[in-house]
């Protein structure tokens, strides 16, 4: 069997194990999840010994450090993906919610109700947890998944894979619920966004490599951004200690994340007195500052510094060079925020604070199945509701349209 006749045959799995979903009720969707939970807890110590062989083989390789800490799944990163299983079982279930109703003069009735998409193919690179996230969102949502990780973490995922297929059988659900692609190569990941009539939408979460490459072949509708190139800037009437705070933060925390900043704009009447500041944080950080590096997407312990002419300069700089993902504006002064968070056109902005909140568990939604910088049909972190559509039911008692 070759690779499209594989992926085929998968897909047509998960159509059909989509179809038998939509019988199951929300306290059947949870019962799932919290199976998927316990036996991930069993499966910990197997799980992470597949986990340390692909770190190591990673080094060995000479993968770069940030992937390398994309890669690994730490025990509280362990802990926190199970716990966001957890948490979305505890979330409302958005399938079958009424959006809108509507009774009409001609005599008719119109509900317009959430539904899953159906499958879902996920497309992913380094963090393992990203399995879990999305299988997670997309049983809780009724849809089938289909997930294709990075070489760097297959035995990782397969590992995971195991532990999630083994529970849902045991739970009397279809196995092909969520399913894994374990072969090699890009053409699996080409017959995927292909597969129009079985797969639904494809998501990829990676670098911007593999972004534009899915979204050349596809076929399918694509949700994605392309990278995080997230700005905070300091505004004259900030607080230099909180600002200085926010920066830290947003660069230092976990500076791999699509949602660390990787630009700081400083208001110039402050520049004799914060860039200082910038620079002995930078120094006692190991944070190396640019000051060409406009756009850049550096993933790394690396920030351009730019000097901007107040608010409106900053919001011209942000939407000529971010990726339209996260923003910041640190400052006191209310009617500059509100321009701010206004006027600059992006998934996510802030106002005094930082921009590693842009995630599905910090939102409030258990995990995220991604980031988009669409504007159609999802922005910014998608969760539970992303992953459904809408399903227009119509009543009538011999209704005719004249």
């Amino acid at each position: 069997m070759d690779v499209k006749e594989k992926i085929i045959e998968m897909a047509k799995a998960a159509r059909a194990a989509a179809l038998a979903f939509r019988s199951f009720g929300t306290e059947k969707k949870n019962s799932l999840l919290l199976a998927v939970a316990e036996a991930l807890e069993a499966d910990e110590d197997a799980i992470r010994r597949a986990n340390a062989e692909d770190i190591a083989e990673a080094k060995k390789n000479g993968i770069s450090p940030a992937m390398v800490d994309r890669l690994d799944l730490t025990p509280s990163r362990f802990k926190s993906m199970v716990d966001g299983v957890r948490h979305v079982a505890s979330l409302p279930d958005p399938v079958g919610e009424t959006v809108w109703k509507r009774d009409m003069p001609s005599g008719i009735s119109i509900v317009k109700r959430r539904e899953p998409f159906g499958v879902v193919a996920v497309v992913f690179e380094s963090r393992p947890n990203v399995f879990v996230d999305t299988a997670a969102l997309a049983l809780k949502t009724g849809n089938a998944i289909i997930l294709r990780g990075g070489k760097e973490a297959l035995r990782t995922n397969t590992a995971l894979a195991a532990s999630v297929k083994r529970s849902l059988a045991a739970a009397g659900a279809p196995s092909a619920a969520v399913q894994f692609v374990d072969f090699p190569g890009h053409e699996a990941v080409t017959e995927l966004v292909r597969a129009t009539g079985l797969v639904d939408v494809a998501i990829p979460r990676g670098g911007e490599k593999l972004i534009r490459a899915m979204c050349e072949a596809a076929l399918v509708p694509v949700l994605k951004h392309y990278k995080g190139v997230c700005h905070v800037y300091v505004d004259s009437k900030a607080d230099l200690a909180m600002a200085l705070s926010i920066l830290d933060n947003a660069k230092t925390q976990r500076p791999s994340a699509c949602n660390a900043a990787e630009c700081l704009l400083v208001d110039k009447p402050l520049a004799p007195v914060f860039l200082p500041m910038v620079k002995a944080w930078a120094a006692d950080k190991g944070v190396t500052l640019h000051e060409d590096g406009a756009g850049v997407e550096y993933l790394s312990l690396d920030l351009n510094v730019a000097l901007v002419d107040g608010v409106d300069e900053a919001i011209r700089y942000i939407n000529a060079n971010s990726s339209h993902h996260s923003d910041a504006i640190v400052t006191s002064d209310a009617g500059r925020a509100e321009k701010f968070l206004r006027d600059v056109d992006s998934a996510a902005v802030y106002h005094n604070a930082s921009t590693r909140f842009t995630d599905g568990a910090e939102f409030g939604m258990g995990a995220e199945i991604g980031i988009s910088t669409d504007k159609l049909h999802a922005r910014g972190p998608m969760g539970l509701e992303e992953l459904t559509t809408y399903k227009y039911v119509v009543t009538g008692d011999g209704a005719l349209r004249a």
